[in-house]
């Protein structure tokens, strides 16, 4: 599994749930055409974490990197009903921030 991790704080006078809302609109998307296998949006709690990584942690996981590569080439058209859905997230974002991580270890990896 390949996990994209995605970082961010809600930008000034953006609403939480609407920006939650607008994230899950997204990603279904992605989700449904199977593009994607799952994703987790998660909060701070209590404000533990690091400063530097955002309130919001969003993780979608990818079966392997051709799965991510087809969604990054949808999205990356920025056209449609699709660019319309990722400028309601991204509208409500500011220190966007991620990362790439994988399953270890990898289930090709052979032991020594």
């Amino acid at each position: 599994m390949n996990s994209y991790e995605i970082w961010a704080d809600l930008a000034p006078g953006a609403n939480d749930l609407e920006f939650v809302a607008a994230v899950r609109a997204y990603l279904d998307w992605f989700v449904a055409d199977g593009r994607a296998e799952r994703y987790r949006i998660r909060r701070r709690k209590f404000g533990f974490g690091p400063s530097e990584l955002g309130e919001f942690c969003i993780t979608i996981d990818f079966k392997d990197l051709a799965q991510m590569d087809m969604a990054f080439g949808e999205a990356a058209k920025r056209s449609g009903d699709l660019e319309r859905m990722h400028g309601e997230v991204y509208s409500r974002v500011v220190r966007f921030r991620s990362a790439l991580y994988r399953d270890f270890p990898d289930p090709v990896r052979e032991a020594r």
